[in-house]
């Protein structure tokens, strides 16, 4: 598989996200002003077709926690997320557990879990409601472009320990169905957020409100907070438990774009929403669609 770099549109998501970021970070104008101008010296700096989008989004975060000194410029959506899918859990939950047997269940878990990646903020062209995550759970086999899932039910079947790489807030929420399914399944189940705030990603505060860190069997970091799976910032915590895990469950286009940078030495789950075009173009699937895609 080719490695999935940045397309010319990817510039204009990373400014915006970060021109958002800082405008949620300070109201100092001024202050507002540097953190601009360092985050198109960034790009300036790196932005070319070689270049991945989660590394860069990674610098431009660390650029304007630094700068405003404010360390999570999310912290107030995120929370809001949390509240808005915790209301929707029980529709959820009463979906899954329609499945008229544990593959069928498993399956309806894996479709919210995807859904919930829906819960994305400030990308350009994307938006969201709460209506509109109720209907695209019952619209969510339908959207599903890429569809592994009875693959890996069958692997899944097979193995003893799961790594569940988390990506939002809010949508964390919907993970406690799938995590849910895989415990009764037999399955112990290792939850890894991200060590320290990053865009909306979910951490060790998140698992708590969504009652994951009561759910799953243990929960990590990835030690850092870099976007996806970026090995070089990781701890070597972080980096045993995932060698050493026989399937990887990876949520959201982070992981989806930094994980095609390795040689994979065991399956992956990639669960995501394409939000964006280049992301969907990569996997050559609509944008707007859900892809449950097996790598092996």
């Amino acid at each position: 598989m080719n490695y999935l770099k940045v397309e010319p549109e990817c510039e204009s998501c990373l400014l915006s996200r970060a021109q958002i970021q800082i405008y949620q970070a300070t109201t100092n104008p001024a202050l507002r002003f540097r953190c601009l101008a360092e985050i198109v010296k960034l790009l300036n700096r790196e932005f070319k077709p070689t270049a991945n989008a989660a590394e860069i989004g990674t610098k431009r975060d660390r650029i304007i926690r630094k700068l405003t000194n404010c360390d999570d410029p999310y912290k107030i959506i995120k929370k809001r997320a949390n509240e808005k899918a915790l209301k929707m859990l029980p529709r959820a939950k009463k979906y899954v557990e329609s499945g008229y047997n544990q593959q069928e269940r498993f399956k309806k878990a894996c479709l919210c879990a995807i859904v919930g990646n829906i819960m994305e903020f400030d990308i350009p062209g994307h938006k969201y409601t709460l209506n509109s995550i109720a209907g695209r759970i019952r619209e969510a086999a339908k959207d599903l472009a890429i569809d592994d899932i009875d693959k890996a039910y069958d692997l899944t079947k097979k193995a003893k320990t799961i790594l569940y790489l988390a990506d939002n807030a809010g949508e964390i929420v919907f993970d406690t169905l799938l995590v849910e399914q895989l415990k009764n399944m037999g399955l112990k189940v290792t939850y890894a957020v991200k060590g320290a705030p990053v865009i909306n990603d979910a951490t060790l505060e998140d698992t708590e409100i969504s009652n994951m860190d009561k759910l799953a069997d243990e929960v990590i970091t990835t030690g850092c907070d870099a976007v996806g799976l970026q090995k070089t910032e990781t701890s070597n915590e972080f980096l045993n438990i995932y060698n050493n895990s026989e399937l990887v469950f990876a949520k959201g286009m982070g992981y989806a774009e930094t994980l095609t940078e390795y040689k994979l030495t065991k399956p992956h789950l990639l669960m995501f929403r394409t939000k964006c075009t280049p992301v969907a173009n990569y996997f050559s699937v609509p944008r707007d669609k859900n892809v449950a895609l097996l790598l092996m």
